[in-house]
């Protein structure tokens, strides 16, 4: 069973209140085989809502919105949440949204908000590699 981002489902839950439609992973969600999560939705957060990007804070990994609001406190409960899904319906596996502060895995962008890519994963990703589950993209599921 997977777990995944669910606008990669087709869901209008991205900040911008669209989606990234992927058919591959739609496919798997109507073939019951995979269970849609936002984990930013989960947390708290609205949609749309202002874009976020990881930043390093006093040597803390905090996420912090274009306007300099701190929603640290929202994407970590996002992340715990999307965890107990995972593990309530047995999923080994996650495709989640490539660059995301939430889901994004290998590289998100670095917090200046000027589209510059780091070497790092988001709160979620994280989370959830960090207890067994595979954590896959877009971009780089087959």
């Amino acid at each position: 069973m997977y777990i995944v981002s669910a606008c990669l489902a087709g869901v209008n839950c991205r900040y911008d209140g669209r989606s990234n439609k992927n058919e591959k992973v739609l496919n798997l969600v109507k073939e019951g085989k995979a269970i849609i999560v936002c984990p930013e939705v989960l947390g708290g957060l609205l949609t749309p809502r202002v874009p976020c990007e990881i930043v390093i804070k006093d040597g803390e990994i905090r996420v912090v919105n274009k306007d300099g609001k701190d929603c640290t406190k929202e994407f970590k409960l996002g992340a715990e949440k999307t965890l107990e899904i995972a593990k309530i319906v047995g999923a080994d596996k996650a495709i989640l949204k490539a660059k995301s502060p939430s889901c994004g895995k290998g590289r998100i962008y670095d917090g200046t908000f000027s589209n510059k890519l780091i070497c790092g994963n988001g709160i979620t990703a994280n989370l959830l590699m960090n207890n067994g589950i595979q954590v896959n993209t877009e971009e780089d599921f087959i």
